[in-house]
C-alpha cells in the first residue's frame, strides 16, 4: 500500500492588520522598522487561539472524509493555551472523532509540525489508520518589535494514511542541532531573538544549506529534480538565496506568504505545503523543510489525485476571505498588551464547572444535538424528551452533529451594554438547514453584513475566559457566510 497525504486544509484568520499601521504607531520610537512596513499580517480575533484555529484547519482538511476512520490526532504548536490539559484532546472533541482516537501535543520548536509529520508517516507505513497532523500558532510579540510586523497567525492540517493518496511519501531525513536563533522561556510571553545577520549567515546559509546537501544525498534525489521547494523562511530574499546555494532551481521555491500572512511559526511549514498542494500537478516532487534546532526534510511526489479533491477553503480561500484592519489599539488589547477599563459589567465569575463540561462535552465541544428517530425532529441541545409538538417521544433521539451544517439567522441583536472584548456583542437565533434551532453569539461580524435570513456557518471559538483561574471556555459561534464573488 502507498503511504502519503490523503487530504489537507488551512485556516488564516480573516483580519489582516496593515504593517503600515503598526509602523505609524511606533515610528516615533522605532524608525528602523520602516523597511518591514509593507503588506499585512494575519491576526486572530480575541476569541481565537492555537486550538480554535487548529480545529478550523482540521475541518477544512476533513471535507469529504469519513471521520470514523481517523486513528490519531497530533497538534503541533509553540503557543498551546494549556500547559497541563491535552490541547489535541480538545481538537479531537470538537471534530467529533471517536474516543479511541489517539491524541498528542508536540511543541518546543519551529519544526514541531514537520517532526510530527515524519512520525505520522512512519506510523502509517506500519499500518496504523489515518493520522491527522494539525499545526497552529499564535505568537505574542512586543510592541515596536520586528516580530510584531513579521509574525502572523494561522493553522494548517494534513491527513496522512495509505491508499488513494494525493502525494506519496518518498522518505525523510532529519538532523538535530542546538542552534539557537531565538528562544522563549517557559514563563515568558515573548521570544528573544539573536542578531539577524548571524542567523542568516550561520543558520540559514550554513546549518540549513549543509543539512539540505546531506539530506538530498540520503534521500537519493538531485536538487534539480525538485519541482517545489517549501522553505518556511519569511525573511525577504533568504529562501531564494538558500535555494541557490543548495543547488535548487530558484523557480522551485514556494511563495513564503510573507507579504499577506506573515511567519506563522510552527504552522508555517504545513501552511506553505497546503498552498503548494493547491496548485500542484501530478508527478511533481516536493521537498518540505522544517527549521528549528535542526532540520527536517520530507520528500513527496504528487499523484493524479492531487487535482481531484473536493472543494475546500484552503490557503487560497483564506487569503481571499480577508478584511483589512487598521485598528492598532484593538490589536494590542486583544493580545493583552494594554489594559482598558472594562467596567462593572465585566465583573462576573466565569468559573467552569468541570463536572458539567465532562457530562456535556459532546454538546459543548462537538456541537452535537439530537434527532428523533421516530419523527426526524432535530433539536439542540439533545434532551430526553423530543420537542416535536405532535409527538413528545421519550428517549427517542440519536446524536446529530450540527457543526458542519449551515444555518440562517432568525433574529439578531447588537448589544452595546453587555461587556464584550469586541463590542457590540452580536447574538440571536439561528435555524439549521434540515431542522434545529439554537441561540448563538455571532463571530466575524460586520455591521452591514448581518441580517435576518443571512446564511451562517459554525465556527469553533472561545466563549469566555475565566481570568481568575486562567481557564478558557470553548463553544461554537455563527459567522455570516461571505460571498466569494
Amino acid at each position: 500500500m502507498i503511504t502519503g497525504i490523503l487530504s489537507f486544509g488551512a485556516y488564516i484568520p480573516r483580519r489582516r492588520l496593515q504593517r503600515s499601521t503598526i509602523y505609524a504607531a511606533n515610528a516615533w520610537f522605532a524608525g528602523s522598522l520602516k523597511g518591514l512596513a509593507k503588506g499585512e499580517r494575519a491576526i486572530a480575533d480575541w476569541d481565537e487561539d492555537a486550538i480554535t484555529m487548529g480545529v478550523e484547519a482540521a475541518r477544512d482538511a476533513l471535507v469529504g472524509i469519513d471521520r470514523t476512520s481517523i486513528s490519531g490526532v497530533t497538534l503541533a504548536s509553540t503557543t498551546f493555551p494549556f500547559a497541563d490539559r491535552q490541547n489535541s484532546g480538545i481538537v479531537k472533541e470538537a471534530l467529533g472523532l471517536c474516543d479511541e482516537s489517539g491524541t498528542m501535543d508536540v511543541g518546543g520548536s519551529m519544526r514541531a509540525a514537520t517532526s510530527a509529520l515524519i512520525s505520522a508517516f512512519r506510523s502509517s507505513q506500519a499500518g496504523v489508520g489515518p493520522q491527522l497532523c494539525v499545526a497552529s500558532d499564535m505568537r505574542k510579540s512586543r510592541p515596536a518589535s520586528e516580530a510584531e510586523l513579521s509574525n502572523g497567525d494561522a493553522a494548517a492540517a494534513v491527513l496522512l494514511g495509505q491508499g488513494a493518496v494525493i502525494a506519496q511519501f518518498l522518505g525523510s531525513h532529519s538532523v538535530s542541532l542546538d542552534f539557537v536563533d531565538h528562544f522563549r522561556a517557559s514563563d515568558s510571553d515573548f521570544d528573544y531573538g539573536w542578531e539577524s545577520r548571524w542567523i542568516r549567515d550561520v543558520g540559514f546559509h550554513g546549518v540549513l544549506v549543509d543539512a539540505l546537501d546531506q539530506g538530498m544525498r540520503a534521500l537519493g534525489v538531485g536538487a534539480d529534480e525538485i519541482a517545489r521547494l517549501v522553505l518556511p523562511i519569511t525573511v525577504r530574499g533568504v529562501a531564494a538565496s538558500v535555494a541557490r546555494k543548495a543547488g535548487f532551481k530558484e523557480q522551485a521555491v514556494a511563495d513564503t506568504l510573507s507579504l499577506n500572512v506573515g511567519d506563522s511559526g510552527a504552522a508555517h511549514p504545513l501552511l506553505l505545503l497546503a498552498s503548494v498542494l493547491e496548485r500542484a500537478t501530478p508527478g511533481e516532487k516536493i521537498l518540505l523543510v522544517g527549521f528549528g534546532q535542526g532540520v527536517d526534510m520530507i520528500l513527496l511526489e504528487t499523484t493524479e489525485r492531487v487535482q481531484s479533491l473536493p472543494a475546500r477553503r484552503g490557503v487560497a480561500g483564506s487569503l481571499a476571505h480577508r478584511r483589512e484592519d487598521n485598528n492598532y489599539m484593538r490589536w494590542l488589547f486583544h493580545r493583552g498588551l494594554i489594559e482598558l477599563e472594562k467596567g462593572m459589567r465585566s465583573e462576573s465569575d466565569l468559573r467552569q464547572p468541570l463536572t458539567a463540561l465532562w457530562r456535556d462535552r459532546k454538546t459543548v465541544l462537538g456541537l452535537v444535538g439530537g434527532r428523533c428517530v421516530q419523527t426526524g425532529t432535530v433539536q439542540f441541545p439533545r434532551t430526553g424528551l423530543s420537542v416535536n409538538p405532535n409527538q413528545h417521544a421519550r428517549d427517542s433521539q440519536e446524536d446529530y452533529p450540527l457543526a458542519d451544517i449551515r444555518a440562517r439567522i432568525v433574529t439578531y441583536t447588537a448589544d452595546a451594554l453587555t461587556y464584550s472584548p469586541a463590542p457590540p456583542l452580536y447574538y440571536g437565533l439561528i435555524d439549521f438547514n434540515g431542522g434545529g434551532r439554537m441561540k448563538v453569539e455571532f463571530a466575524d461580524v460586520e455591521e452591514d453584513a448581518i441580517e435576518v435570513g443571512r446564511e451562517v456557518t459554525m465556527m469553533f471559538r472561545i466563549r469566555a475566559i475565566d481570568e481568575q483561574r486562567k481557564f478558557k471556555r470553548y463553544f461554537w459561534k455563527a459567522a455570516p457566510v461571505v460571498s466569494e464573488a
